[in-house]
């Protein structure tokens, strides 16, 4: 088996698929891309059984069919150093011996059967919905932050995604932060939802064309992320979502409306004289006024600032963890933002002051019990 290729076309594809490949794989094989040749079509594969990416290239000169593994570092590594040329690729078909010519000279790696790699999840007897790269980028972006990191609770490592009809809403918690972002402007006629894990998320991110659309297959198994000659599969969190509208108080009176820069800033700066275990921040609100201050009892650490605002309603005192607030206000993108409350108790609802027509985000923040 003999084919040519442009090592920077191949080396852009190697380095999508790179993605799926695991730094201490369950199995020597999993550190190798599959290729796979048919009909003058290279596909590229690669999988830590979990995640798994795969996209395609076509070749000038090649025929038959065949497959193959190859390390995939060493294959990058010597791409990677080589100009924009064109490479040959001569395999042998009995050993799997890989021979790769350069205008350089030749390099020698040993592959192994193709045949001995897992097989890649392909989408059978899937649902799908549909909508372009830019809204599922921020699908991600707004709800990824929010996921949990205890293994113990698996459902909520993940993203929960309901699809209803044209419309996509993604939810994310941890139990002290809760992200719900709803987006109309998809395309599906069909109503399910499903938990995808955060490291595909994180992994499908980095890939996704902003200008294309992206088609989001699924089925009881697992959930396929098609777009531009690239398929990502991911095996989804089997495990039941808690009933997260139940977290979300509906009457919050007290309304904060403040820039979002200015709020984001102040954080910031307050945050370095908090606790370092709570990062306790206090909002003191008054009509037309906003006080932030932390204090650190252990080393006599205390900052205290004033903020120009707009606020409606009862003056209240009330206790957040300024890292959840500032990761928040990172992610928004809006000119002002909404804080909205009810008492010293209950969850805050962060959103943006002036919204999308086609985008509804809620950020729900839990309160630090302020001591007497």
């Amino acid at each position: 088996m003999k084919f040519n290729i442009s090592s920077s076309d191949l080396l852009k594809k190697l380095q999508i698929a790179n993605g799926a490949i695991a730094s201490n794989p369950v199995l020597p094989i999993l550190e190798d891309f599959l290729f796979e040749i048919q009909d003058s079509q290279l596909t590229i594969s690669a999988t830590d059984l979990e995640t798994s990416i795969t996209t395609s290239i076509a070749l000038t000169e090649a025929s038959g069919s065949f497959t193959i593994a190859i390390p995939a570092k060493t294959l990058i590594d010597t791409l990677k150093g080589l100009p924009e040329q064109p490479v040959t690729f001569t395999i042998d078909e009995e050993t799997f011996g890989i021979r790769i010519t350069s205008a350089f000279g030749k390099y020698k790696l040993a592959g192994e059967n193709g045949s001995d790699y897992p097989r890649i999840p392909t989408p059978d007897e899937v649902d799908a919905v549909v909508l372009d790269g830019l809204t599922l980028t921020e699908a991600i972006n707004n709800t990824l932050f929010a996921t949990s990191t205890d293994e113990l609770r698996p459902a909520m490592t993940g993203v929960y995604v309901q699809v209803g009809q044209n419309t996509l809403t993604c939810v994310a918690t941890d139990a002290h932060k809760l992200v719900k972002a709803s987006y109309s402007n998809v395309t599906s006629d069909v109503e399910n939802n499903f938990i995808v894990p955060k490291k595909a998320l994180n992994m499908i991110k980095g890939i996704i064309p902003a200008t294309e659309e992206v088609k989001i297959s699924y089925n009881k198994a697992n959930a396929f992320f098609s777009f531009e000659g690239v398929q990502m599969a991911c095996r989804l969190i089997n495990a039941k979502y808690p009933d997260y509208n139940a977290v979300i108080p509906v009457n919050n009176p007290n309304i904060l409306t403040i820039n979002r820069l200015d709020f984001l800033s102040s954080l910031k700066r307050i945050i370095i004289y908090a606790n370092k275990t709570t990062n306790q921040v206090v909002l003191n609100l008054v009509n037309g006024g906003l006080t932030l201050s932390a204090q650190d009892l252990d080393f006599a650490n205390e900052a205290v600032e004033q903020l120009a605002c707009s606020f409606n309603g009862d003056a209240l005192s009330i206790g957040f963890n300024a890292k959840f607030l500032i990761e928040m206000l990172n992610v928004l993108d809006s000119e002002e933002v909404n804080l909205e409350l009810s008492t010293p108790n209950r969850a805050g609802i962060l959103v943006p002051a002036t919204g999308v027509e086609t985008e509804d985000i809620l950020m729900l923040v839990m309160p630090i019990m302020l001591s007497n």
